[in-house]
């Protein structure tokens, strides 16, 4: 039967060079760029991004993407140099969650919230959570 290969998110913007560019920080590297169509194709850590520029007047709503690392604290101390360079509203230092992952967050240009996470422990071991 054929399989799903990847799911590569969209992520809207009004300006495609800055967020090719905050991106690219981030080691998503812009490969395939088309300002024409308003569209590029970023690749890093083993993945992708798609980005599609909107009109201005478009409304873009909330937008969230969630990004599952191995090593929260090692992944955050490499991309410091980057974060410590963005204002401090848009980055929100490594903490853990209650439900048992260690995060910390960035803000795309256009307020697309970027979520990287490990988990620090088991579902099983919340409490309140049922073993399956």
């Amino acid at each position: 039967m054929p399989g799903i290969v990847d799911i590569t998110p969209f992520v809207f913007t009004r300006d495609l060079a800055a967020s090719c560019e905050f991106f690219e920080s981030l080691g998503f590297a812009p490969g395939l760029v088309q300002p024409d169509l308003g569209y590029a194709y970023c690749t890093g850590h083993g993945h992708a991004l798609r980005v599609l520029q909107v009109s201005p007047e478009a409304e873009i709503g909330e937008q969230m993407i969630y990004l599952d690392v191995d090593d929260i604290d090692a992944f955050y101390d490499e991309l410091r140099p980057v974060l410590d360079d963005m204002p401090e509203a848009r980055v929100r230092p490594p903490f853990n969650q209650d439900y048992g992952q260690r995060e910390f967050h960035v803000k795309d240009p256009d307020n697309c919230l970027l979520l990287f996470g490990s988990r620090i422990m088991r579902a099983t071991d919340i409490p309140g959570q049922r073993r399956n």
